[in-house]
């Protein structure tokens, strides 16, 4: 679970910005809340709320980098390919710095990560032994190449000095079968994200082909996937799985077999199946959705998705919070974070669970609501929200 992140020049963000999943003393306890191991709470769903332009994705960006880089980015790097992430523009010679606080079997880690485009500067893991935090490797960038000192990691000190400095050292050595790295990478691969390097990935057919193949190969979540979209109101009774040809090659030309998702409609007059390619917009990006939602329900982690709210009615955004509301739909305290332009969230949302984000002077940045003097607990965020009072919306 994800206590704390900071970062600072990436994309859009010069100084110095934080994601806090943590609920301080004051507010009252709520289905959102979740426990860490040392008792405190943490929130179970952050929403982010701007402006067109704001830097929304930008602030989502970097738990879909962390982990990308952590987990995938030794076997999917070349020795000389740039990191892909850009600095702010107006700082590009700047380093690029991460600090990521989170709880991994109920032990508390922080990991650091400072690069620019070419080489990792500094990548550290620090475990929290009393109220301090003690180094398990930390890995410093010289002159003369990598300096690499640990404390119980387990990976051979040649080897570690040797990882090209585009790669995580995490990355690599879970594949040298350390045992740590390998709890950390899969940690990092429990990350769900809608975003890649150049923003949100958007809908197209490839992804609800994708999605298809996953619920083929993961039935009882089709059934889950199925039985959501079937109370939402999309006129479905049923969704079935059926094999299909598509000919023409492209992005489709893939080995085995592929799966469309077929909507069965029925009534009084009788019934039809139905396509998914043919049903709408609404209909096929909640399917995609719920690829991206459900196995970290299942198993725990967390879902970064950006635009949770597109093609879908405002008042669906509802029923995919109260997925990780509720303790028998979210039973291992999975945690979502998502940006949005329906303004219902917050009527739906605690101060404490909402970011704005504005940019200006080419800067992004962003602040929670529970951090604005003389908001109060009961105010109604959605009226000041909509008179401008909270700031965060266009100026047109």
């Amino acid at each position: 679970m994800i206590q704390t992140l900071q970062f600072s020049n990436f994309y859009s963000f010069r100084d110095d910005a934080e994601v806090s999943f943590e609920v301080g003393r004051q507010p009252a306890a709520s289905q959102y809340d979740l426990s860490y191991a040392d008792g405190s709470r943490g929130n179970k769903v952050l929403a982010v709320v701007g402006a067109n332009g704001s830097g929304k994705t930008q602030f989502l960006k970097p738990l879909a980098f962390l982990s990308w880089f952590v987990a995938d980015s030794f076997l999917n790097t070349e020795p000389k390919v740039r990191i892909p992430f850009r600095p702010h523009a107006l700082s590009p010679e700047e380093p690029t710095c991460f600090e990521l606080s989170f709880e991994l079997d109920e032990e508390h880690y922080r990991y650091r990560l400072e690069i620019n485009q070419h080489h990792v500067l500094h990548e550290s893991l620090h475990l929290k032994t009393s109220r301090l935090y003690s180094y398990v490797f930390v890995r410093e960038r010289e002159e003369e190449g990598y300096t690499v000192k640990q404390k119980g990691f387990g990976f051979r000190s040649t080897q570690a000095r040797q990882v090209r400095g585009n790669v995580s050292l995490l990355a690599a050595a879970h594949m040298h079968d350390v045992p740590l790295a390998t709890s950390m990478v899969e940690y990092f691969r429990g990350f769900s994200y809608n975003l890649q390097v150049t923003g949100r990935a958007h809908y197209d057919h490839a992804r609800l082909l994708n999605s298809a193949l996953f619920f083929q190969d993961h039935p009882a979540m089709h059934r889950r996937a199925s039985d959501l979209l079937c109370r939402l109101d999309l006129g479905l009774e049923d969704v079935e799985l059926e094999e299909v040809e598509i000919s023409g090659g492209g992005e489709h030309d893939v080995e085995g077999p592929l799966y469309m998702p077929m909507g069965i409609h029925r009534s009084a007059a009788g019934s039809f199946r139905l396509p998914f390619l043919d049903e709408s917009s609404g209909t096929q990006s909640a399917y995609v959705l719920l690829h991206r939602i459900l196995p970290v329900l299942e198993h725990g982690g967390i879902a970064v998705i950006d635009e949770l709210d597109n093609d879908l009615h405002p008042h669906m955004l509802e029923a995919f919070l109260d997925l990780f509301r509720f303790e028998h739909s979210n039973p291992h305290q999975a945690q979502l974070i998502f940006s949005c332009h329906t303004s219902e969230v917050f009527n739906l949302l605690a101060k404490h669970q909402v970011y704005l984000v504005e940019k200006r002077d080419l800067d992004s940045e962003a602040w929670r609501l529970d951090d604005m003097v003389g908001l109060r607990a009961d105010d109604n965020l959605y009226a000041k929200y909509q008179s401008g009072a909270l700031g965060a919306v266009p100026e047109i």
